[in-house]
């Protein structure tokens, strides 16, 4: 397992950048939308690791409540298994609360799930699989 990215909730994607881009040097992918989650999305590659940023599409959004209620920053860290269902299965097993119980696509097409904060010490954990059709390593 790794460190796969660090969510991070902002109002807008072309804003951030001037930080991530422009004074940090980060090269950004092209946005994508990830329309069964409302947001869309840039990440911008650091080491073997990744950040991801997050605007919401829409007002009823994970990533609009979060701001609403806590304004822009960190909202996840993301942890790559490699396997997602097998590792949900333990998690449920020895008690965490999930928010995910079963795994949906995010962005790049990859697995994802959530564990709710309750369980991991107030930390918004998502766990993603890798889609080998994208080539990158699992």
């Amino acid at each position: 397992m790794k460190i796969d990215h660090l969510g991070i909730a902002v109002q807008s994607l072309e804003q951030s950048l001037n930080f991530y881009r422009d004074s940090l040097g980060l090269s950004p992918t092209a946005p994508e939308t990830v329309e069964e989650q409302g947001v869309r999305v840039i990440m911008l590659p650091i080491g073997e690791s990744r950040i991801e940023l997050l605007e919401a599409t829409n007002e009823s959004s994970p990533i609009a409540k979060f701001i609403a209620r806590r304004g822009p920053g960190i909202h996840h860290i993301a942890i790559e298994v490699p396997d997602i269902s097998a590792r949900l299965a333990e998690l449920k097993a020895n008690g965490a609360r999930l928010i995910d119980e079963t795994p949906r696509r995010g962005a790049d097409g990859h697995l994802v799930a959530f564990i709710h904060p309750a369980s991991t010490n107030g930390v918004l954990i998502e766990l993603v699989q890798k889609n080998s059709t994208t080539g990158e390593p699992h």
